[in-house]
């Protein structure tokens, strides 16, 4: 097949201009009193999406889920569901579904009662309900759990059964409010998986507030970075990760070394930046301009920085130090540095090799040095 007919590769809702947006918030803000919890705030989902609200207590990010599930109403702004303007309607009236925190089930009703109370409240015939629940069973795997009741569960079966509570009423929107926070690390990790695969099957669009990153990293199709009730930056998980538009952003996501230090060349394909921080010139490559100069941040994530005791070729982006600390998690270590500036970085490599069997050890003299495409430069 000749080049120019190869398919290309589709592009993404939120990537193709004639897709309208599922959930839209038009220019929202909230404030209780005096306190601003929501600046403003302007955000697109588009129809099957797994959307994750990312950030610290605090930041927002719960008033917002509340002002898409109509327990709150914005100070200012409009609210779009499927292209209705559902701003002024009540919580009752939306198409949308919330599982909240705690799972909020009913101790005295079975998983069976727990999952047919809504549609119970609707009215629907008993054929529909007794069809929906237990498709709902099914989806989440605990049909052999009907007649129990919730504090005869695990954690991790509560949360499926509000899962499935949450989905028998087939909303067009489910919002979930720390859904795994209850769960113990190795089950919330298996949990992440299965919740991502139910959201594909049944198609439904997912907003997910969470304050656990690798939660979000790890389930979501994009993530809405929150700070001080705005929007820092919205994109898929690798983007915002690898690419992220402000200091606090890349602070905020994983771990990070950051340098500060002035420009002091800048061409089209690259930036070098002198840096009492790293005792070297660091040598970027990048698309911004950044006037010679002006005084900017570089960051450096560990998982980038390579480690050695014998000096490498070249001296930019190639610092020294002294080991101070090494921690130990098993699949990789974090060698904490202290350069000669005196300041600490973090260098982290898979364990290839026996602890005991390493080159690197505490109090060694090493080298860090990374690649000039794995510097971020970050002005704001």
């Amino acid at each position: 097949m000749p080049p120019s007919a190869k398919s290309s590769r589709p592009l993404e809702p939120w990537q193709d201009s004639s897709i309208k947006p599922y959930i839209q918030l038009d220019n929202v803000s909230k404030s209780f009193g005096a306190t601003t919890a929501v600046h403003n705030l302007s955000l697109s989902i588009y129809q099957g999406e797994l959307f994750s609200l990312l950030g610290g207590s605090g930041c927002g990010k719960s008033t917002l889920l509340r002002l898409l599930a109509g327990f709150e109403k914005p100070s200012t702004g409009r609210i779009y569901i499927d292209g209705v303007d559902v701003t002024e309607w009540p919580a009752y009236e939306r198409p949308v579904n919330m599982m909240f925190q705690s799972y909020a089930l009913f101790p005295h009703m079975t998983v069976w009662q727990n999952i047919a109370f809504g549609l119970t409240c609707e009215n629907l015939g008993k054929i529909e309900i007794k069809k929906r629940v237990q498709e709902g069973l099914d989806l989440v795997q605990m049909s052999a759990y009907g007649d129990r009741k919730p504090h005869q569960l695990s954690g991790g079966q509560r949360q499926r059964v509000a899962l499935a509570r949450s989905l028998v009423k087939q909303p067009k929107l489910l919002l979930l409010d720390e859904p795994l926070a209850a769960l113990d690390k190795r089950l919330r990790e298996q949990t992440q998986f299965e919740l991502v695969n139910i959201q594909e099957r049944v198609g439904i669009t997912f907003v997910v507030v969470t304050h656990d990153q690798e939660e979000a990293m790890t389930m979501s199709s994009r993530v809405g970075i929150m700070e001080e009730g705005r929007l820092r930056q919205v994109g898929v998980p690798h983007e915002v990760y690898e690419f992220p538009h402000s200091r606090f952003v890349a602070e905020f996501i994983g771990s990070i070394n950051i340098f500060e230090g002035f420009v002091i060349e800048d061409e089209p394909d690259h930036a070098l930046i002198e840096s009492a921080d790293a005792g070297c010139h660091l040598y970027v490559t990048h698309a911004a301009a950044v006037p010679v100069g002006s005084q900017i941040a570089v960051g450096i994530r560990p998982e980038k920085v390579m480690i050695s005791t014998t000096a490498p070729v070249g001296n930019r982006n190639c610092t020294k130090g002294i080991v101070k600390e090494i921690g130990y998690l098993g699949d990789m270590s974090i060698y904490h540095v202290e350069l000669e500036s005196g300041k600490r970085i973090q260098a982290s490599l898979p364990n290839l090799l026996r602890l005991t069997e390493r080159d690197v050890k505490w109090d060694d003299e090493v080298y860090l040095f990374w690649r000039a495409e794995n510097g971020i430069i970050l002005t704001t």
